[in-house]
């Protein structure tokens, strides 16, 4: 019983493994892409999501800041939409001026991923109808960029999200 369960394992593996490995390079490129285009606030959708399924990735370039320090930083926001309903993964992604990965700021909706970046202030504007929208978060960039920031929805409630990357 056991020596079937493990080849059943391993077959699982063994398909699931090459789907994922493509899904990765396709990133690579697809967020390359983006950043040698450079069209600061243009949405680029790669894929196509459908109810029965699919995958979708929707990559927003929001523009470069040059830190105090001198170094160049690039934003993008991106949206991943899989599974049948529709779920999304929210990041803002950071690149350097080689476009190389930084690492990114994982948010849980897309409406609270920044709208625009201006003189190197990332601008929230809230968009969600359980938010105050007239509250907007500004996360100052030229300092480098912040270990977490806090993103205001409503008074003095919102949520605090954490950079996964090096700086």
């Amino acid at each position: 019983m056991k020596k079937i369960y493990r080849i059943q394992i391993l077959f699982t593996l063994l398909t699931l493994v090459p789907y994922f490995g493509k899904s990765q390079i396709n990133d690579g490129n697809i967020r390359l892409k983006v950043l040698q285009k450079k069209l600061i606030g243009k949405e680029l959708i790669f894929g196509k999501w459908n109810e029965k399924g699919g995958m979708e990735t929707r990559l927003t370039y929001l523009g470069a800041v040059k830190t105090n320090q001198g170094k160049i930083f690039k934003i993008i926001n991106s949206v991943w939409v899989w599974g049948l309903s529709q779920r999304a993964t929210n990041r803002i992604l950071i690149f350097n001026e080689k476009n190389q990965y930084v690492g990114n700021y994982y948010l849980t909706l897309t409406t609270y991923l920044p709208t625009k970046l201006k003189n190197g202030v990332l601008i929230f504007q809230n968009t969600d109808i359980s938010c105050n929208q007239n509250t907007i978060t500004r996360v100052n960039l030229k300092n480098g960029l912040p270990q977490e920031f806090f993103r205001k929805c409503k008074n003095d409630f919102g949520d605090i999200y954490g950079f996964d990357g090096t700086n």
